[in-house]
């Protein structure tokens, strides 16, 4: 690529990314809908750029938010506000990235133009030479070191929970939500086992680490596009966090179970057990949003795995339940998001403290509802990918209060319960319950 055009597209990567920050800090989008929305005329290469910067922008967000402001005279508001989400961009380079200063300045200049804010060339110029000027030497890893955060980078309400429920560790929690999240395989156990398919990737130069807890799970040592993993189009592999991989392990279904997988978009607990199982009924995934649930679609295809796929409010019952109980039902509940802030960090800046509450009768509400299409006999396994106690524990203890034919079987010898916390190099925050409905 000639020189010009180096230019151009990086210009571009940096307006897509400023155009990304821009619909969630203002707009309240979330990265789900925005990035691919922002990006989905650039090259590979300058969407992963877009995508390592606006995604760091969000995990730092208040440490780069003072660093711009202090060299703003005033706040930019209104249609200026593009252009402080291109300053958090240009920040970010400067400290975060190994891109040389000279690149990320003109780049970012350059991405003023793109972003229809030519007149404000000089704007941004300046305070990111301004930034530039006062900024630390660059480390051993060729990177600055961003001015400490006393809330680690998060929300006031998020630290404050936090604390509450985990006293001993809850700065371990922060720091990893601001880490980059490993990428994690799903083997596919009827095809292939986890050893076999270490050696098939370490034959195509990728390093990956058999986890000694899930038998399916895999940790690369680095990231890696989809299409380069060896049998992922034949369904030898599927990429899902460690930590969600035990929804299969731990709903201890068997062929002869009739199953219901609630909130079961994008589909990856759903193909898990169809993965492990050939159930003599049909598996039920139902979900209340129709684009997502496409997605469930498109993986049961990819795969060749049968699945009666429902769109329907799971808590409205007389609308999809045909009336005869399941012996196994996965309960997947609609959640804050906190123990995947690391793969979604756009969730600091969304969720709101009043959102828990609503949240956790949302929760509340389904669970006493699909608890009525379990059979007598059956179990339920309640999951989030939250680390918030009131989704969680709390909840599961309110419920077995309120219900005299619910007991809760013990995940193992340790814990009647169990919440995964984020690990820089474990699986993700989840937690599960184990619910038994007694005659």
């Amino acid at each position: 690529m000639d020189n010009k055009n180096s230019k151009a597209s990086g210009a571009d990567s940096r307006a897509a990314a400023a155009r990304v920050l821009h619909r969630i800090l203002n707009d309240g989008e979330s990265l789900n809908t925005a990035f691919p929305a922002e990006t989905a005329a650039l090259a590979e290469s300058d969407k992963r750029l877009a995508q390592a910067i606006s995604y760091g922008v969000l995990r730092f967000l208040p440490a780069l938010n003072r660093l711009v402001a202090a060299k703003l005279k005033q706040p930019l508001k209104g249609k200026l506000a593009i252009l402080n989400s291109l300053l958090l961009v240009g920040a970010y380079q400067l400290y975060c990235l190994r891109t040389k200063d000279h690149a990320a300045v003109s780049a970012t200049v350059e991405a003023a133009k793109r972003l229809k804010r030519k007149n404000h060339t000089g704007l941004v110029n300046g305070v990111l030479r301004q930034l530039l000027r006062e900024a630390p030497d660059r480390d051993a890893t060729d990177q600055r070191t961003l001015p400490e955060d006393e809330l680690f980078n998060h929300p006031r309400w998020f630290v404050d929970a936090v604390k509450h429920d985990y006293p001993d560790h809850w700065q371990q929690i922060l720091l990893a939500n601001n880490q980059h999240p490993p990428m994690w395989l799903r083997v596919n156990l009827t095809k292939t086992n986890a050893h076999d398919y270490s050696n098939a990737l370490a034959a195509e130069g990728i390093n990956g680490y058999i986890d000694n807890e899930v038998a399916s799970a895999i940790r690369l040592e680095k990231p890696c596009l989809v299409n380069s993993l060896p049998g992922f189009e034949e369904g030898t592999v599927s990429v899902q966090d460690k930590s969600a991989q035990l929804a299969g392990v731990l709903l201890q279904a068997d062929d002869s179970h009739r199953v219901l997988d609630c909130c079961a978009a994008p589909g990856g607990k759903t193909l898990h057990l169809l993965e492990t199982h050939s159930f003599k009924t049909p598996l039920t995934a139902i979900d209340v949003d129709a684009k997502r649930l496409q997605r469930v679609t498109e993986n049961l295809a990819r795969q060749n795995q049968p699945a009666e796929v429902i769109c329907a409010d799971v808590s409205n019952l007389d609308s999809w339940w045909d009336g005869h109980p399941f012996d196994r039902i996965l309960l997947d509940a609609p959640c804050s998001g906190t123990g995947v802030i690391r793969r979604h960090p756009d969730i600091k800046w969304l969720r709101r403290n009043s959102d828990i509450d609503k949240l956790v009768v949302l929760q509340a509400d389904i669970l006493t509802t699909v608890w009525q299409a379990l059979a007598a006999g059956g179990e339920l396994l309640y999951a989030t990918c939250s680390v918030l106690a009131r989704e969680n524990e709390q909840q599961i203890n309110a419920f077995l209060a309120s219900h005299d034919d619910a007991s809760l079987i013990p995940i193992n010898e340790h814990a009647e319960m169990l919440q995964k916390l984020p690990e820089p190099e474990g699986g993700d925050g989840f937690f599960y319950a184990r619910l038994k409905k007694r005659p």
